[in-house]
């Protein structure tokens, strides 16, 4: 590794935990602002939907961590990273991500570079004819200034509120990170430069999300559906056979398919109780049974499109 690169590196495990420490959950990215350490299913022979439940980094977004022994095991296992990155939608912040992109001419951001100042963009107009036309300000926040010249707007949601991630959904140019998506960390080295904070964004707090915006980029609520105990005691029986024939090796994978196959039918809390028993007749930890399904129930109540819950996605800025 060059000395620059060695550098990056330090640097940015410094900003890392320097984020952490701000209730930031982060984990290391490569210079492609992609994740840095590589999926430990990469191997097996069958497509495996983890997010983390397995215990081995690797998961990207799902590996992002407060803790500092934790990030720096991270880091360690990753020298290479010369960036970081920050999940969004995690608590306490419930960070939201609004990133403005910009495609200037090569003159018009060697004008702006030199001077150090941003200049209007087009998703910068849009998000202002937005919030002309829904009657809300966005309020003075964190921003990260990216190589290509755009920026990162942080802010803060609810609670209960889960944002998903998009792209020039709302106008072009204008991309959320929400749940599952993260943003690259001011202080983070890419193959196309430095990202850092805006001047006199260092001693902002990222601000609350507006309520207009919020309701512009958070989805309602997908309809409960209704509970149906006259199922009968033998609906769902074939989930709780499947996670009783597992073999080590393949008992955690198959409780979180056959959760998440419950609560897509409807069947998740009715059959925790019993997928859990089986899980842990197979040798499965009663904690780590529980953790999956939990995790299950989280993924498949959590508004996305049908395609989006067959596969882990990563978003990236």
């Amino acid at each position: 590794m060059a000395i620059s690169d060695r550098r990056s590196a330090t640097l940015a495990l410094a900003h890392a935990l320097s984020a952490a420490e701000r209730g930031l959950p982060v984990f290391p990215l490569s210079a492609t602002k992609l994740p840095a350490l590589r999926s430990p299913h990469r191997d097996d022979p069958h497509p495996v939907l983890c997010r983390g439940e397995c215990g081995r980094p690797g998961h990207g977004v799902y590996d992002a961590t407060t803790d500092p022994a934790a990030v720096r095991a991270l880091f360690a296992a990753a020298p290479w990273a010369t960036g970081y990155g920050i999940a969004c939608g995690r608590p306490p912040h419930h960070l939201i991500g609004v990133d403005l992109d910009v495609k200037p001419s090569p003159g018009h951001a060697a004008a702006a570079a030199a001077a150090d100042t941003d200049t209007d963009t087009d998703a910068t107009v849009g998000l202002r004819h937005l919030a002309l036309q829904h009657l809300f300000t966005v309020p003075p926040t964190v921003t990260v200034l990216t190589p290509s010249g755009g920026r990162h707007l942080w802010l803060t949601g609810p609670p209960d509120v889960v944002v998903p991630n998009s792209a020039s959904r709302l106008a072009p140019g204008i991309d959320i990170r929400g749940a599952g998506g993260y943003l690259v960390g001011p202080g983070s080295v890419t193959a196309r430069g430095a990202y850092r904070l805006a001047p006199g964004s260092a001693e902002l707090d990222p601000a609350p999300c507006p309520r207009a915006l919020l309701t512009l980029i958070a989805p309602p609520a997908p309809p409960s559906r209704p509970h149906t105990p006259s199922a009968g005691p033998h609906h769902g029986r074939g989930l709780v056979h499947f996670v009783l024939t597992a073999h080590e090796g393949q008992r955690n994978t198959r409780l979180f398919w056959a959760a998440c196959r419950a609560y897509e039918n409807g069947l998740g809390d009715s059959l925790t109780e019993a997928l859990t028993t089986a899980a842990i007749r197979t040798g499965l930890p009663e904690h780590e049974a529980r953790a999956t399904i939990a995790s299950a129930q989280r993924l498949m109540l959590r508004p996305m499109s049908p395609t989006s819950r067959s596969h882990v996605s990563y978003f990236h800025s």
